[in-house]
């Protein structure tokens, strides 16, 4: 039986920020039960909704030396769906009402979450064979597998994975403060290991020391080694790129079935999908007051409005096209430019645009169920789940050819008859444009041909399933 140890800041169901969250809390139930013991460690937040707080069972406590005071580390388990998750206690540096917040003191508490959850191992008797750590919040634990976790036959043999889920968030500060709050000696502060620009850096000591690096896509895995996408770590992303492997992530298959969603107006299948959606579109409509017609092409968007996402491109093409047979259904938050920009022509163009700026998870799904098309012209994109959602729910992805977003939607091909969605090279607003409105001509002029487009985006599986396998072949390269 190989064991493996996630450690991460957050995951599904007990604290989500991002889609982090989702990797850690819902990749581990999909290995394989009879060879592999998957176990997941995230810290015990105060922001726990109650629910899952009153449910922790407390396993043990010690006290652990950390910036020359005595600190305590609680230990805390709960049972859920099959898999062990462990909690790491500390209120003076888990309360809050929010995971994370101030920056300087995210890096003093993952360092401490860090040191922590490698110190609580022996305590619960649990050894595991790969510790597998992601993002910046954890990059601290390859780093003292190489360092003070080295002797002893516990830790030993251990080895670490570093996921990149996105490499802008690094968590850098000054040298002398990173070298203070994780302890380290002079001989870790060099270009070659934790220092990078002057500055100390979490995420780079994560890459630089652990035995395998993954990242979410396989085109992000290649992007990350140009200066455009590197963030600054191009150069050792291409040092290290042969322990580099993109696997992409998945989705959870029962949570997002519009077979059985329990939000959405009207269940349907890739059987029945052509009699069925449309009873979604139609109920969308009559709830957020747009114009009720059919045969109005709808197109999606649920998002973080931010640059990263493309929203300057929607910004600087939004007149034009409202003047198409289109509905546009916006759903997020984000900078005040776009979503002032997005109730503007929810103003102007009633029954056209509805701009929905708030989060609502029932209402993502019924945007998944009820839209013909979902748009995601990212700048970047690791690996991205609204397009893999949105193919699960029979809606036409047009993204651009970035990341995740280029290896999870094949562009149509009217001359072959192959493709998932619709997709455009350039980050450029006509270029976004034109391909919207190719879409529209297949979708107005062309209708059996889009059916049998979405009749291959509704058979892809991107489910959680593919990626464990992937993980499952790392871990036994590693374990040997």
């Amino acid at each position: 039986m190989k064991k493996i140890l996630f450690v991460a800041s957050e995951a599904v169901p007990f604290i989500k920020t991002g889609g982090l969250a989702d990797v850690a809390g819902s990749l581990p139930k999909c290995f394989d039960k009879e060879y592999y013991d998957v176990r997941v460690m995230i810290p015990k937040y105060m922001c726990m909704k109650q629910e899952w707080r009153d449910q922790l069972n407390y396993v043990n406590h010690f006290y652990m030396d950390y910036l020359g005071q005595s600190r305590y580390v609680g230990i805390l388990q709960y049972e859920y769906e099959g898999i062990t998750y462990y909690f790491i206690d500390n209120e003076w540096y888990f309360n809050g009402d929010r995971p994370y917040g101030d920056w300087l003191f995210d890096i003093e508490k993952f360092a401490f979450f860090c040191n922590a959850a490698l110190s609580a191992l022996p305590v619960i008797g649990f050894q595991p064979d790969v510790v597998h750590c992601h993002d910046w919040q954890t990059g601290l634990i390859p780093v003292y597998l190489k360092d003070r976790f080295r002797g002893g036959e516990f830790f030993q043999n251990m080895k670490s994975v570093i996921t990149i889920h996105n490499l802008k968030f690094q968590g850098v500060w000054d040298v002398k403060t990173i070298q203070y709050l994780t302890g380290l000696s002079d001989y870790y502060f060099t270009p070659d290991k934790l220092e990078a620009y002057k500055n100390g850096n979490l995420l780079k000591g994560g890459i630089v020391f652990a035995d395998a690096i993954t990242t979410v896509s396989d085109t992000y895995a290649e992007e990350i080694k140009v200066p455009f996408y590197g963030e600054g770590l191009d150069g050792l992303m291409r040092a290290r790129s042969n322990s580099l492997r993109g696997i992409v992530n998945g989705i959870d298959y029962d949570e997002f079935n519009p077979a059985t969603d329990t939000f959405i107006e009207k269940n349907y299948s890739a059987e029945n999908f052509r009699k069925e959606k449309i009873k979604n579109k139609r109920a969308l409509q009559k709830e957020l007051g747009l114009e009720e017609n059919d045969k109005l092409m709808m197109i999606g968007v649920v998002s973080r409005l931010t640059d990263q996402k493309g929203f300057d491109l929607i910004q600087y093409v939004m007149d034009e096209l409202c003047q198409d047979a289109v509905q546009l259904v916006v759903l997020g938050t984000g900078e005040e430019r776009y979503e002032n920009m997005f109730r503007h022509f929810a103003w102007k163009y009633p029954g056209r645009v509805s701009a929905n700026i708030y989060y609502s998870n029932p209402l993502s799904h019924k945007i998944y169920a009820a839209c013909d098309a979902f748009l995601m012209p990212s700048l970047f994109e690791p690996c991205g789940l609204s397009q893999l959602m949105s193919l699960r729910y029979g809606t036409l992805p047009i993204v651009r050819e970035t990341g995740g977003l280029k290896d999870t939607v094949e562009p149509y091909n009217e001359f072959e008859g192959t493709g998932t969605g619709f997709s455009f090279a350039n980050y450029n607003a006509h270029e976004m444009l034109d391909t919207i409105r190719y879409a529209e001509k297949i979708y107005y002029d062309k209708k059996r041909d889009w059916n049998k487009i979405v009749d291959r985006a509704m058979a892809k599986d991107f489910s959680w399933n593919a990626s464990a396998l992937k993980y499952q072949e790392l871990y036994d390269w590693l374990i040997g």
